[in-house]
């Protein structure tokens, strides 16, 4: 896509604006925006916003958090601020306390819970649904294959209906 300002660059700045329930997309060569003024350069510096988003919420604690080092992959806290990475899994446990308060205001939350489908299957049905899934092997290998066209029917139309509409 080109730049709709200039028609010569290709666009790589997108805004997108509704106003009145109406969309309006607007695309720019980086250049074009930093012309009008709707990029600046500071504004997409991602470790600084970062830092800026970390730094916020260690407050006191900085001092301790800055001579924090894991000690499985050696990066230290200071470091994960000014990159805005973790080195391994365990930082989250070293630098828990410089972590917590970043992701109560970024997710509001500190763990995530994942999704839930949306209709939950009893253990009844899931009971049910290995008892015929063991009586299709058991049609099978005895090459009862009528009794297996059957239970497979059966499965199908179990799994038809359980698919979220």
């Amino acid at each position: 896509m080109k730049c709709q300002a200039c028609n010569a660059n290709p666009a790589t700045v997108h805004l997108t604006d509704i106003v009145n329930q109406h969309k309006k997309e607007l695309h720019l060569c980086q250049e074009c925006a930093e012309k009008q003024q709707f990029l600046k350069q500071q504004e997409l510096n991602l470790p600084a916003i970062l830092q800026t988003l970390i730094g916020h919420h260690v407050g006191r604690q900085s001092d301790e958090l800055a001579r924090l080092v894991c000690p499985e992959c050696g990066i230290k806290y200071m470091e994960f601020r000014a990159e805005g990475r973790l080195g391994c899994p365990h930082d989250y446990t070293v630098f828990r306390a410089g972590l917590v308060p970043l992701l109560q205001r970024i997710h509001r939350a500190e763990r995530h819970t994942g999704k839930t489908p949306r209709r939950r299957r009893s253990g009844d049905d899931l009971q049910s649904e290995r008892e015929l899934r063991r009586r299709l092997r058991a049609a099978v290998e005895t090459e009862n294959y009528e009794e297996a066209a059957r239970v497979r029917d059966l499965l199908r139309q179990r799994e038809a209906t359980d698919e979220p509409g």
